[in-house]
């Protein structure tokens, strides 16, 4: 009995690995929004932010960078159950508009209901889409972020595009970089890929800020007129 045992045990560890390690991503997309979905109304117990910590470490370092704008178009990718619209309408200054975009309606609902209870409604407007097709014009949004998302998108660099193509000249992008992750196998990217697929895409001032344990943030800005690349 100890082979059943044995392989029992490899089973409950690639299904461990499979749906709660990666968050269903090596299973296809379906399977990421169906795990989304399933857990959206434990996700923030799950993660636990810090609304302390949100403030400083995201709303702040946004603000001050966009400085003097108070009043930004701002997209947020993958927005979840709001983190990040909730994040930049505590901040005392922000005056702007979000739209928060997520494939999964179960976080999205978590987050519409967040944003209400803080009375936030007029700042912030949800639509459920595909963050590898975003349903805005090139050139639109003054700030576009995704935060903790492209490595659980099918194709992370058409995601990477995608948020640069939406942009307009001068914007600022704020998304992530995972790390300490070897079970993500070919989803975490290098430093130098990053940056390297960043410049690709025109963009420049691309600093790698150390955040989590398990994320770098990563900023960029579109320039005002398109880089000779050649």
């Amino acid at each position: 009995m100890l082979w059943f045992a044995v392989a029992l045990l490899i089973v409950a560890i690639l299904i461990w690995w499979l749906l709660i390690r990666t968050e269903g991503v090596f299973l296809g997309r379906r399977m990421v929004i169906w795990l989304y979905d399933l857990y959206a109304k434990r996700y923030d117990n799950i993660v636990q932010h810090d609304d302390v910590e949100e403030h400083l470490h995201l709303a702040i370092p946004l603000m001050t960078r966009i400085a003097p704008n108070v009043s930004p178009l701002v997209l947020d990718v993958a927005t979840g159950t709001g983190r990040m619209p909730l994040a930049l309408c505590q901040h005392a200054r922000f005056e702007g508009t979000i739209i928060g975009l997520d494939a999964s309606g179960g976080m999205l609902k978590q987050a519409i209901s967040k944003i209400d209870e803080n009375h936030f409604e007029d700042y912030v407007t949800f639509l459920q889409g595909d963050g590898l097709s975003l349903p805005f014009p090139d050139n639109h949004f003054d700030v576009v972020t995704c935060m903790e998302a492209l490595e659980f998108m099918p194709n992370p660099e058409q995601g990477l595009r995608e948020l640069v193509r939406v942009l307009r000249p001068s914007g600022l992008l704020l998304t992530t970089r995972r790390i300490h992750e070897p079970l993500m196998l070919n989803r975490q990217w290098s430093q130098p890929k990053m940056l390297r697929t960043l410049q690709e895409l025109g963009m420049t001032n691309v600093p790698f800020e150390a955040w989590q344990y398990d994320y770098e943030k990563v900023w960029a800005v579109k320039p005002t007129k398109p880089l000779d690349l050649q």
